[in-house]
């Protein structure tokens, strides 16, 4: 059985809609700073994005891991709970780091922004999800389950720079919605 990394790699349309509009590259795992989790648990990065953002599996473990997203400006939070839950984002929202208050009027914004600019967004989508074997929620439902990943996130997915032993800012400062 292939790993979904693989089949992103070995796949023209899954690794073409993830790098863009993903912003989601397998070439960038690298981080901009020297980090480490407040727990201790394994920290290994794996994508990133072109702003110098990176993704980061936690603990020990595959794909089902659950990951922590970077920004190169000192903002980190828990975005997933495994590889599926990332993707589905991505391909459901590729917009999402643009919804602040990941409100559904934000999204919707955002998401005829990138219709503009990409007429065949959700058809390359589609065709991506499809090479993925991923069945799609709704942009509403993705949403709320980054929403519901990041508030039940605990200080064992705290960010934190290693030189200065400071933690990250929250990704998201988010109320009740």
């Amino acid at each position: 059985m292939s790993t979904l990394l693989a089949v992103i790699r070995d796949h023209d349309d899954a690794s073409a809609f993830l790098n863009w509009p993903g912003d989601f590259d397998l070439d960038r795992s690298d981080h901009v700073e020297d980090v480490h989790l407040a727990s201790g648990a394994l920290l290994q990065g794996f994508a990133g994005d072109g702003a110098g953002g990176t993704y980061f599996f936690c603990g020990d473990g595959g794909e089902e891991r659950p990951i922590i997203y970077a920004d190169s400006e000192g903002s980190s939070g828990l975005v997933a709970i495994g590889l599926p839950e990332l993707l589905k984002l991505l391909l459901v929202a590729p917009w999402w780091r643009d919804c602040p208050a990941l409100a559904p009027d934000e999204s919707h914004r955002a998401s005829a922004e990138y219709v503009r600019d990409l007429p065949d967004l959700f058809d390359r989508r589609d065709r991506a999800a499809v090479a993925l074997e991923l069945t799609l929620p709704s942009e509403a439902e993705v949403l709320e389950q980054l929403r519901r990943t990041i508030t039940q996130a605990d200080e064992d997915y705290t960010l934190i720079f290693t030189p200065e032993g400071t933690p990250y800012e929250p990704l998201f400062e988010l109320t009740d919605p």
